[in-house]
């Protein structure tokens, strides 16, 4: 390399002579220098063992031949044309220069080798310890949300098997609500019949117009008909307000169940993303929102809640439909036997009527066979002979007033029974009368005859 305005013999090329030392001519302020050459280093050890030539430094303390000084030029060698600008001197480098400039970066890039193959064994094994970290929290975020559907599931289980059985149980409870709404109004109709015979035993006349026992069993009979009709409505209602808290609870257990069932889906569907699928994309911040409103005990807590206060309310159903049973059995047994005595004492009234009745005309048969004037005995059985019509007619009244009696209440009971064989009791009573007219008639024919 040759500078330019130099030559290969310039003299400070050549070997070097023993100069004496003197300093520099007083001069004029030398040119400012600028250093022209910045070796490259690697970040961060730019200065940390800056250097400048050596020569820089030697050329201000430059020694003059004596020679030189005295002959002005040697003539071994050609004239030196220095360069115009001394500054070009200042850039040289001596070998020592070199020498550490390459072994500084040569120690500079062995330390950077290392500092790279240590950080890049540091990432291979960060990058292992994270994706392991990753995996594992991973999988452990699929086992908590697998086990979250086992607990999902149970409670639903529990949640519908509940349900059902307050469904049965509602149900149970509208088939003995219906029972005892029918049973009331069925009731309209043996209270119709038991006033109905109050009201025409009010028609009796005289000393017949008596309070017997048929009259106090019919009062008593109105009585507990209405007595329980009053009582079934009753329950009904109650049974009507239990069937709007089963009604309040079948609703918590079916809203219950409906989130139950979407929680089980979203987790579904969430145990079953993978790394691959296709549905996943990025959601930042979503990891510092928290919407949720309960913790796993409250969770639990409010699905046994629901199932307990489901319990407490079929546990009344139960309470109030066994209520019922004895209800209906109880007031059953009391209208039966209201009714039985009832009928009983209208069997005893009847064949007492009977008996005095049929007393009455045979003491008037003897009293008519013990008269021994035929008139007094015509007149007397011409008499009971008038005495007898009005008696067949009520007879014949009543029967046909009772062919009005409405669809199954015109029944053969006992009062159509008595009150036919009283007709036909009548009829033959008055052919018998007629027929002791007629032979008293006769008699007195033969007694005014014989008299």
């Amino acid at each position: 390399m040759e500078f330019l305005g130099t030559s290969q013999t310039a003299s400070y090329c050549g070997p070097k002579k023993a100069c004496a030392f003197r300093a520099l001519p007083p001069a004029g302020p030398a040119p400012e220098t600028q250093e022209c050459y910045q070796p490259y280093s690697l970040p961060g050890y730019r200065y940390l063992k800056s250097w400048r030539p050596s020569l820089f430094y030697k050329v201000s303390n430059a020694q003059t031949c004596v020679d030189e000084r005295a002959t002005g030029r040697s003539p071994l060698r050609p004239p030196t044309i220095l360069p115009a600008l001394r500054s070009a001197l200042f850039c040289r480098y001596s070998p020592r220069d070199w020498d550490k400039s390459n072994d500084l970066q040569m120690r500079g890039a062995e330390a950077s080798r290392l500092w790279a193959s240590r950080l890049t064994g540091d990432s291979m094994r960060l990058m292992q310890d994270k994706d392991e970290l990753t995996r594992q929290m991973q999988e452990g975020t699929c086992r908590n949300l697998g086990q979250r559907l086992s607990d999902i599931g149970f409670w639903k289980s529990e949640l519908g098997y509940e349900l059902e059985r307050l469904l049965n149980e509602t149900h149970s409870m509208e088939t003995v609500k219906r029972r005892l709404e029918c049973a009331a109004e069925e009731l309209n109709c043996p209270l119709q019949v038991a006033l109905e015979c109050l009201y025409h035993r009010e028609k009796r006349i005289g000393i017949d117009l008596v309070h017997d026992n048929v009259e106090k069993n019919l009062i008593q009979e109105v009585d507990l008909l209405k007595c329980c009709q009053e009582h079934m409505r009753k329950l009904a209602q109650r049974i009507d307000i239990q069937m709007r808290d089963n009604r309040d609870a079948q609703h918590a257990l079916e809203r219950d169940l409906e989130d139950k069932s979407s929680a089980q889906f979203i987790d579904e569907k969430c145990y079953n993303l993978r790394n691959t699928s296709d549905c996943i994309t990025f959601f930042h911040g979503m990891e510092k929102v928290d919407g949720t409103v309960s913790v796993p005990e409250t969770w639990a807590k409010f699905s046994n809640d629901n199932i307990r206060h489901s319990q407490n309310m079929r546990a009344n159903s139960i309470r109030l439909r066994e209520e019922a049973e004895n209800l209906l059995e109880t007031l059953s047994d009391q209208m039966w036997k209201q009714f039985t005595n009832t009928n009983l004492a209208f069997s005893a009234r009847i064949s007492e009527v009977t008996d005095v009745k049929n007393k009455l005309q045979t003491q008037l048969a003897k009293t008519l066979q013990e008269i021994f004037q035929a008139e007094n005995t015509i007149m007397l059985l011409e008499r009971s002979i008038m005495a007898k019509e009005c008696p067949l007619k009520v007879a014949q009244t009543r029967l046909e007033c009772r062919t009005w009696r409405p669809n199954v209440e015109l029944c053969r009971d006992i009062p159509q029974f008595k009150l036919v064989n009283e007709v036909f009791t009548i009829d033959d009573t008055l052919q018998t009368l007629r027929l002791r007219l007629r032979e008293t008639q006769d008699t007195l024919q033969l007694l005014e005859h014989s008299v």
